[in-house]
């Protein structure tokens, strides 16, 4: 598999850009105005204007003529907010070197990012950071994104092959469209790129799946006589050949990945420092006054990409051999009486923000399984692997919708996994909060299924 670097490129230009307009402020603007207020206005509202403009949306297929407009768009709402702060916070202050400042931020801001634009474009045309691509179908549509492929070193794309139902003596075909998906499992394609006149509609869902599975790109080949939906994503390569992206899950976007990665940072910080630092003493002592063994309870679990980890929660049965094969069903025995009312409260699952806190949890996600009951799911749920694409989390919108604690049916874990899809497919940063607050509501409110 190949080391994956790409991830890093968007990070690092949004921190150089920040830098850049700290920089420019700092050595240019008056004294007497400067404070740190300003400084961190400037950047919050950077950071605001180009996640609401997709300024750092570039992608390797991005011509100079879209990244012009990116820049000019960014920069005329970030001056009208630049100039917007003095109108709010520093009325009647007259500041010199403002066009100045902002002449500078334009020109800095523009030459590197046109340079890390050129100096991908050079690395990538040396046969590095590529990604490796076939094609299934070969109209003329298919035809021409191959072509691209083929004469465009520098867009980084490393073309292996096409695979089409009609036999072909042409030097790029692999065989036909039966024998694709296992080719591209073998050789770690990165993209699949389908005709979609070439292929029935049964195939494509069938590729669709397939590729959500393995982590792989889909992308359609439009036939220009269709019409396609709005969750369909039009891009265009070279500026003439269009493509649609099947629909992207937001976490394909780093920005989104940040945003929650820093909130459950955030969030569990403030949980550990000001409720775990008291509550863990006092449950210490009463899990111990009624039954032997640890506080912690710790239970190995199915995370991110199936890898497991270890999940930790407060102990609420007493010790015994099937804790880590079977769920707590009602009236379950084994539960002790402060673990009861721990389970009631859901309170026994706080120590999960110490996994948040490592990294290998989230607050909002679909529930962690055993892997064993894991391997049983699968059986019976078609898109059951899909939940893996994502961390897990303490709290998920199945949860809080009613399908929490036992499974008794087939239908439980359907309706839970459906939840879990939907989830990740429709995430925004609302959403997590309204579920964190649906969560809360429900420990005081009291649920049924909390045993």
């Amino acid at each position: 598999m190949k080391k994956r670097y790409s991830h890093f490129i968007r990070p690092f230009q949004i921190i150089l850009d920040v830098l850049i307009l700290n920089f420019i402020v700092y050595f240019i603007y008056d004294k007497e105005f400067l404070n740190f207020s300003f400084l961190s206005f400037i950047t919050l509202f950077w950071l605001f204007t180009s996640y609401l403009f997709g300024f750092y949306k570039v992608y390797r297929y991005t011509g100079p003529l879209r990244i012009l407009t990116l820049l000019g768009k960014q920069f005329f709402f970030f001056t009208l907010s630049y100039f917007a702060y003095f109108g709010v916070f520093r009325e009647g202050d007259v500041v010199h070197n403002q066009f100045l400042i902002l002449i500078l931020m334009f020109v800095l801001v523009t030459f590197f990012k046109f340079l890390s634009y050129f100096l991908l474009n050079k690395y990538r045309a040396l046969g590095n950071n590529y990604r490796t691509t076939i094609v299934l179908g070969f109209d003329d549509s298919a035809k021409k994104i191959i072509k691209l492929f083929e004469s465009k070193a520098n867009l980084g794309y490393k073309f292996l092959g096409f695979f089409s139902n009609k036999m072909s003596s042409n030097k790029n075909y692999l065989g036909n469209f039966n024998e694709a998906l296992e080719y591209a499992v073998e050789n770690a394609v990165d993209e699949i790129y389908c005709a979609i006149s070439s292929l029935r509609k049964e195939q494509i869902k069938e590729i669709n799946k397939f590729a959500i599975e393995q982590n792989i790109n889909l992308k359609l080949i439009p036939d220009t006589t269709e019409l396609y939906s709005k969750e369909q994503e039009l891009e265009f390569y070279d500026d003439t050949i269009t493509i649609i992206n099947v629909k992207k899950l937001p976490f394909e976007f780093a920005e989104n990945f940040y945003i929650k990665r820093i909130f459950d940072i955030f969030f569990s910080l403030f949980v550990c420092l000001f409720i775990l630092s008291w509550l863990i003493p006092v449950l210490w002592i009463l899990v111990k006054l009624e039954s032997k063994g640890p506080l912690i309870f710790k239970q190995h679990r199915e995370g991110l990409n199936g890898e497991e980890f270890v999940c930790f929660k407060f102990r609420s049965m007493r010790i015994n051999a099937f804790s880590d094969k079977i769920h707590a069903t009602k009236n379950d025995t084994r539960v002790t009486k402060i673990g009861a009312f721990l389970r009631k409260t859901s309170m026994d699952e706080l120590p999960q923000f110490f996994n948040v806190l490592f990294g290998n949890m989230s607050i909002v996600g679909p529930r962690p399984h055993l892997e064993s009951l894991s391997l049983e799911y699968q059986k019976d749920v078609d898109d059951y692997l899909k939940r893996h694409i994502v961390k897990p989390g303490i709290t998920g919108l199945a949860q809080v919708s009613g399908y929490r604690g036992e499974i008794k049916k087939k239908s439980d874990i359907k309706n839970r996994v459906r939840l879990d899809i939907f989830y990740i497919e429709n995430w925004s940063f609302l959403l997590d909060i309204k579920i964190i607050i649906k969560t809360v509501l429900n420990v005081f409110k009291g649920e049924e299924k909390a045993y």
